[in-house]
């Protein structure tokens, strides 16, 4: 299948969903025993079209970029979006560098297409992440520069610190969870994309039982999980990423690509739906 792409004024384009890695390769410790699972996984959703792939230093200590590196083997490069993100406590100048060197030496490439400062570190002055930003960019070592877990404020600062366009928030933003929807307009405002992470809350998502959702699921002849990922990708300025560790995973979501969910039918979910409880998160990111 031919992935769609969101692209910005500035001529930054992405897809509209990818693969999470998230707990891959363990979290916020390496873990192996899955290896085998978590490779088969990400090389099954390249087999189908999907070639936006997440990750992070963090992920198990590095080990689940080192799990995108071996997925990757073989592969035209130049077909791959990926991404990952420079942990919160490595943002001074150097050791941005530096951990930019060590991603790509795990994942095996070259070059990134989009870099993210993973959460923002007020200890650490941004202008000084920027300007390392900035180099990796003029050195060819990552195509673009993003953000995630960034509210309004921080954002600006970012922008304001480098030469170079913001293109990306990741941020936490699903039908369940909206406390970030202020940055979310602001990015729609300022030619930023929201790349959506926990599309489905953690299966929260994708069972019946909330009365507005099971009633666009009629409508549109589709399930809870598809429905909550296109309502997402619905909106001009975002994009998604979940991670699908089965085939019966992958397929549901594929099911949310190749229609598009009446506008009235998005703002009306964006207002009417409830809240839920949501899974506790081992690494929290405040707004």
């Amino acid at each position: 299948m031919g992935m769609p792409v969101k692209k910005l004024k500035n001529g930054f384009a992405m897809p509209v969903f990818g693969i999470g890695t998230w707990y891959m390769g363990g979290g916020l410790e390496a873990d192996t025993r899955n290896d085998e699972k978590d490779i088969h996984a990400l090389r099954a959703s390249m087999d189908v079209g999907i070639t936006h792939i997440d990750s992070a230093e963090l992920y198990g200590r590095g080990h689940a970029e080192e799990l995108v590196g071996q997925a990757i083997q073989g592969r035209n490069r130049s077909t791959l979006f990926l991404v990952s993100k420079v942990f919160k406590e490595h943002l001074k100048h150097e050791d941005v560098l530096a951990s930019c060197r060590a991603s790509l030496g795990r994942l095996g490439t070259e070059y990134l297409d989009l870099y993210l400062v993973h959460a923002p570190n007020p200890d650490i002055p941004i202008r000084e992440t920027m300007k390392a930003f900035d180099e990796l960019k003029e050195q060819g070592l990552i195509k673009n520069i993003g953000v995630s877990n960034f509210n309004v404020e921080q954002l600006e600062a970012a922008r304001a610190a480098t030469k170079n366009p913001i293109v990306v928030d990741q941020l936490h933003y699903s039908l369940a969870y909206r406390t970030w929807q202020d940055a979310v307009e602001y990015c729609e405002e300022n030619d930023i994309l929201i790349t959506a992470y926990r599309p489905v809350e953690r299966g929260v998502l994708t069972t019946p039982g909330v009365a507005i959702l099971d009633a666009m699921c009629r409508k549109y002849k589709k399930t809870p999980a598809q429905v909550a990922i296109q309502w997402l990708i619905s909106q001009d300025n975002v994009v998604t990423i979940a991670k699908m560790s089965s085939a019966d995973h992958l397929n549901e979501n594929l099911g949310a690509l190749g229609w598009n969910m009446d506008i009235r039918d998005v703002e009306k979910l964006k207002k009417e739906f409830p809240e839920v409880e949501l899974p506790r998160t081992v690494v929290k990111f405040e707004k």
